[in-house]
């Protein structure tokens, strides 16, 4: 005896995944800008202002750019891992959908 499997709920849960990993890929995307800007802002630091310390204002620039590039990488593999491990908690949707 088989049970009736909720179509609209498999359907549900698998655009919810969905959505999460877009959410996760939008999120690297702006950690990826920010870190565009902080490094623009680094190459134009020494062109635009004629101070004295302006390579130090730079390095600081790009060390920000580095660092917010890496916590952007760490943060979208461990979100990336979570979403694998919750994905399980739904089953094979695909087998059930198509039945």
């Amino acid at each position: 005896m088989s049970e009736k499997v909720n179509k609209n709920l498999i359907l549900r849960e698998s655009l919810a995944l969905q959505r999460t990993t877009l959410a996760n890929q939008t999120t690297f995307l702006s950690f990826l800008r920010t870190a565009m800007y902080f490094a623009v802002a680094g190459l134009s630091t020494r062109n635009v202002l004629q101070i004295e310390n302006s390579l130090l204002i730079e390095i600081s620039f790009y060390t920000i750019s580095f660092f917010i590039l890496i916590l952007g990488i760490v943060n979208f593999f461990k979100h990336k891992k979570m979403i694998i491990e919750n994905e399980k908690h739904i089953g094979d949707y695909k087998l059930d959908y198509y039945e």
